[in-house]
């Protein structure tokens, strides 16, 4: 493909290049580009939001580039600290290295492996001396690091900011240094890392990488973005079923925004939304499992609650820890955070339940304070998509 071919694609669905220029001219060398993605093993987990950066990664690599997926087993530890009002926990080398084990498996469902040069940057980090961090870190300003917006809305709201965040995008833009990219992937969010590393690169006289910027997909709730750690989030290793109910939960306007940024294109004007909905959960669990899970899935949805035929629907199991003089407030807020990973509030719950959404065995509840007891084979249903039956 010539230059401007290539670069009219992968601009497609972009946010921010800097700059097309220097992609363009990227481009036209005749090599495989060297294209860097970093990620950070938080959790176990690569959600949604992270295959819209992967899939771009994937289009380079079919246009003959070689993708570079660093697995921040380092910057992991430290968490990035972009879009946070708060420190994000610690996290042990131990701990990121288990949630690391099956990021590979998880990322190659859409990478190809055999363009994907995969590498840890503890590998160079690791040995580091104590000198070597004072240089590298001598190369920033305090004062470029308080620019962050993140940062900036940290101190006018007198939240803290410790100092190792601010080595984040310092070990980040090193990583460029280390892989040698020529180009580096990431959300909105990254510009300012991705331009520490374009600083860094300039700095040991390489050709700077060029910074391509994706959007940010919104997590289940609509207004934060799609993160593991505020477990809003649709894993792409999710079982079909639990994937699905996820993406038939979200709003009309959120599904408008997942038609977009998941599949690239538009909501079909002539289909109904619960019908686009359910399109929307059939292709996301058709790419990440396959088209025989995808179509039992949306029939077991159908018998579950188009049909209302819950008895012999594979309804999720909940085990509750007390089974006798349980409020029903309390059952349906437990059920919501343990078993569809939601954290929906007291008030929220006893709204649903005074609506008659929440019923047992068929038999509506209508009192939030209402004393319920559980039974193994008992089927709670929380609203009209989610139901579970007791163990």
């Amino acid at each position: 493909m010539q230059p401007d071919e290539a670069l009219a694609l992968l601009k497609q669905g972009s946010a921010q290049i800097i700059n097309e220029g220097e992609l363009r001219e990227k481009l036209a060398l005749g090599r495989p580009l060297r294209v860097k993605l970093g990620v950070d093993p938080t959790t176990s987990d690569i959600h949604l939001g992270h295959t819209i950066v992967l899939r771009k990664l994937r289009q380079f690599q079919d246009l003959g580039h070689q993708a570079i997926l660093i697995i921040g087993d380092f910057t992991g530890m430290i968490g990035d600290p972009s879009g946070r009002s708060v420190t994000r926990p610690h996290l042990t080398h131990q701990e990121v290295i288990a949630n690391a084990a099956t990021y590979r498996e998880q990322a190659f469902k859409i990478l190809d492996p055999e363009r994907t040069e995969t590498v840890c940057n503890g590998d160079w980090f690791r040995g580091m001396s104590f000198e070597g961090v004072i240089r590298l870190n001598s190369r920033v300003t305090l004062q470029q690091m308080l620019q962050r917006e993140d940062f900036k809305a940290r101190i006018e709201e007198k939240h803290p900011i410790r100092v190792h965040e601010v080595q984040y995008p310092i070990m980040q833009g090193w990583d460029s240094v280390m892989v040698k990219a020529d180009v580096e992937l990431g959300g909105t969010d990254q510009l300012f890392n991705i331009l520490i590393g374009r600083d860094f690169q300039r700095e040991e006289s390489m050709p700077q990488q060029v910074v391509f910027l994706l959007p940010i997909l919104e997590g289940l709730d609509g207004s934060k973005k799609m993160s593991k750690s505020l477990s809003n989030y649709v894993a792409i290793n999710e079982s079909p079923s639990e994937m699905f109910g996820k993406l038939m939960s979200i709003s009309d306007q959120l599904m408008a925004r997942y038609y977009e940024l998941l599949l690239r294109r538009a909501v079909p004007r002539d289909m109904h939304p619960l019908e686009a909905k359910k399109q929307l959960g059939f292709e996301i669990v058709q790419t990440y499992h396959s088209a025989d899970a995808a179509k039992r899935t949306i029939d077991e949805w159908n018998t579950r609650f188009s049909k209302r035929d819950l008895e012999h629907a594979d309804l999720p199991a909940f085990s509750p820890a007390q089974r006798q003089d349980l409020t029903a407030v309390t059952v349906v807020s437990d059920v919501y955070r343990k078993v569809f990973r939601l954290e929906k509030s007291h008030s929220e719950v006893s709204r649903l339940i005074k609506q008659g959404s929440v019923e047992i065995n068929g038999t509506k509840i209508h009192d939030p304070k209402a004393k319920v007891a559980l039974h193994p084979g008992q089927i709670l249903r929380l609203d009209r998509k989610r139901a579970v039956r007791i163990d």
